[in-house]
């Protein structure tokens, strides 16, 4: 199967206020990219070339706790906040990525970075930046990238102050970042996905005890509704139901958050049973599935396949039957409205693909926006509930 279509950034940004605690934590709402258009041929290259060499070659209360809000792009598209970096601290609006690990963002020392969209991150201005000067590049499969040297900072994520935070300082850029809103991206999968050996925000908001819980709970608002990030905690209010945890696999198959899928159903037929294995991706829009899972997904909701590995399907919302994935005997749904992700002139592209030969399913934005989840790096487990 032939994978095609152009790679940008997906950023999802947050915006860094600072919330009275609640007794689950201070939240970290998401903002909206007012830039950015559907692309689902975009999004499932993006997705593909992170996880590149995963695919064949033959192709409650806490104390401490800091809330990042979190703004829906063009109605569940993508996600941004707003971050701050140095002393005095500068905003940034960086992509929240539960699939990778590095922390990167463009500055002013970048000679390709001329887009006057977003904002540079100026090291020089900064009493806390200390130079390391290693160098680090980040590819895509469109051929975008961009490189630089690393340093140290303080970061600020809500109202939360890491201090000698490892940062990538990007120096250049491809044309493909200069168009986006977005800064950068933040990392928010286990340290041995980090490309520069060092350790996520995450990690050092536990080690340097600034957190009293070593967790975070993720909500991303559906229908254009806003999202958040609590660190240290999590949002009673956005959860329906009871928790369940599910033990994270984060070394099969790199860093990732990794969790076996107990069943996956479309309506009332059963498209696979215990042989599946997905990684919760933050920074990734759709449900990206092994080809042949994918197919059989496709045949239950008689949807079409592009030769990008996208699918066309029904418009009419009314004639499909959610999408059930379950984990730990506990079915967590995805609607029928959220399988529609793309209306074009031709019709309706779905919220599901194919990645080919790749070895485990990418749950993205369009499961995560219906369900919470609180991520715990310590304990190796997600706890998943249906949002509100």
């Amino acid at each position: 199967m032939k994978i095609s279509g152009s790679i940008a950034m997906l950023m999802a940004g947050v915006a860094l206020v600072q919330a009275a605690p609640t007794t689950q934590g201070i939240s970290h709402t998401l903002e909206a990219n007012p830039n950015y258009k559907p692309n689902a041929s975009r999004d499932l290259a993006r997705a593909l070339s992170k996880y590149a060499k995963y695919i064949e070659s033959d192709v409650h209360s806490f104390a401490s706790t800091g809330t990042v809000p979190m703004k829906n792009i063009h109605h569940d598209v993508a996600y941004y906040g707003v971050a701050q970096i140095g002393t005095p601290p500068q905003k940034v609006l960086l992509d929240f990525d539960t699939g990778s690990s590095d922390l990167w963002v463009a500055s002013t020392k970048c000679s390709t970075c001329t887009s006057t969209k977003h904002t540079l991150f100026n090291p020089s201005k900064s009493k806390t930046y200390k130079a390391e000067n290693k160098k680090w590049t980040i590819s895509y499969g469109d051929g975008s990238s961009a490189s630089g040297v690393t340093g140290y900072d303080t970061v600020t994520l809500g109202g939360i102050k890491i201090k000698n935070q490892l940062v990538e300082i990007a120096t250049r850029e491809s044309a493909s970042f200069q168009s986006d809103t977005m800064t950068g991206i933040l990392g928010l999968g286990f340290d041995s996905l980090n490309s520069v050996h060092g350790v996520t925000p995450m990690t050092n908001m536990i080690k340097q005890k600034l957190i009293k819980s070593p967790v975070f709970g993720v909500y991303l608002g559906k229908n254009g509704a806003a999202g958040e990030y609590v660190f240290g905690g999590y949002n009673q209010k956005h959860i329906a139901g009871s928790l369940t945890t599910v033990h994270v696999d984060n070394t099969s198959h790199g860093g990732f958050w990794g969790v076996s899928i107990d069943k996956l159903t479309a309506g009332s037929k059963v498209i696979d049973s215990g042989r599946l294995y997905g990684i919760l991706d933050t920074g990734t829009t759709l449900l990206i599935f092994p080809d042949i899972v994918a197919n059989h997904v496709a045949k239950a909701y008689n949807a079409k396949q592009n030769q990008d590995g996208t699918y066309n399907i029904n418009c009419d919302t009314s004639k499909l039957q959610p999408l059930k994935f379950t984990f730990k005997g506990k079915d967590f749904v995805v609607p029928p409205a959220s399988l529609v992700f793309q209306k074009t002139s031709s019709g309706c592209v779905a919220g599901f693909a194919s990645g080919g030969n790749i070895k485990m399913t990418i749950i993205g934005d369009v499961f995560l926006k219906n369900n919470y989840v609180i991520f715990n790096p310590q304990a190796k487990t997600v706890q998943i509930a249906p949002s509100k």
